[in-house]
């Protein structure tokens, strides 16, 4: 049985609870303050840089860059394969003069634009040790006025990952921007998107509560070389699946998602991503909170904050949960979504 909006809303909220997140711009802290639950943070090297941090709790392991990023390049089960796409020709380098996507996962600036959004993170970051995790610091954008932070902070056991998004606005104007967190996964998955409740038609305004019977329940952005004729999309009753095929080229959809999560099945494994929608706030491309991109190479999976203003000395957050699970049968239709996926999402 698929959850309901308001389950999923309530269990996304006991996962904030649980590390004492308040939604607009508060850093989470646990109840044990600045107690480690996680049992290894170390310096290690991968893919051809000298200085990464690696991040395990036995039951899930993280790589953090320090030579470029902020970034997180793998996200995995140990003794499974890193989730995230990875670039190979762009992996170990550093110092470029334009931007790379490398893979894995990023945090830029929205609205997109061809200056802010792409500035360049190839050069090195900073980080400390915080109550169960770590925090990286990248270099201040000078010509923007802005600095990013990624906070990483693990649970004790299991899979579960809290990534919390900083932008600080460093200069001296007010600037207006919204975070966004961009995942990008491995080729070969199905991502899956819930749907709002599928509800009837009222009829007669007699058989109406209030307007909001009358009236839409999400809002839909596409992409000019988005096609409804692709065969990689499927429009269902109850999810939206998008598959990454490598001769396919580009496609992109947003959603004002309240659903709570979204998912990538890949080899047996499901990546699912948490995170929020605010009501009443303004959000970038005509009001979607979650956009989905992919191409032959990978496919991206992106929450967004609201576009707000920031003022000289203040900051934004965004928080995403992300968790995995591994023995995932493929998918079929909706029904097998139902039986593989929602359990998982559910932390069955």
């Amino acid at each position: 049985m698929r959850p309901s909006l308001l389950s999923v809303r309530l269990a996304l909220g006991a996962l904030v609870a649980g590390v004492g997140l308040l939604a607009l711009g508060v850093e989470p802290r646990s109840p044990a303050a600045e107690q480690k639950t996680f049992d290894t943070i170390k310096k290690v090297e991968y893919q051809g840089w000298k200085n990464n941090l690696s991040l395990t709790n036995g039951d899930v392991e993280l790589i953090v860059t320090l030579d470029v990023g902020p970034r997180v390049i793998s996200y995995k089960i140990p003794g499974g394969k890193n989730v995230f796409k990875e670039y190979a020709d762009q992996l170990g380098k550093s110092g470029e003069t334009d931007w790379q996507i490398r893979g894995g996962h990023r945090l830029w600036i929205g609205p997109e634009d061809l200056t802010r959004t792409y500035a360049l993170d190839n050069g090195p970051v900073k980080y400390i040790e915080i109550e169960n995790g770590v925090r990286l610091t990248a270099e201040v954008e000078k010509e923007y006025g802005t600095q990013k932070e990624i906070e990483i902070r693990l649970e004790a056991k299991g899979t579960q990952v809290q990534v919390l998004h900083r932008i600080k606005n460093v200069g001296d104007k007010t600037i207006e921007l919204a975070p966004w967190a961009l995942s990008v996964m491995a080729p070969g998955g199905t991502e899956i998107i819930p749907l709002p409740e599928h509800k009837p038609h009222p009829g007669s305004p007699k058989n109406a509560r209030t307007s909001a019977d009358f009236a839409p329940n999400l809002t839909v952005s596409l992409w000019p070389f988005f096609d409804f004729k692709d065969p990689r999309w499927t429009m269902g009753t109850k999810f939206i699946t998008l598959k990454q095929d490598a001769k396919k080229g580009p496609t992109k959809l947003g959603l004002s998602h309240r659903g709570g999560w979204v998912g990538y099945l890949n080899g047996g494994t499901l990546f699912v991503k948490l995170f929020d929608y605010k009501d009443g706030q303004t959000y970038s491309d005509n009001g979607v909170n979650f956009e989905t991109f992919t191409n032959e190479d990978m496919l991206e999976m992106e929450s967004l904050g609201p576009v707000g203003k920031l003022l000289p000395g203040k900051e934004v957050t965004h928080v995403e949960f992300w968790k995995l699970a591994k023995g995932v049968d493929d998918i079929t239709d909706e029904a097998s979504i139902d039986k593989n996926v929602v359990p998982k999402v559910n932390g069955k």
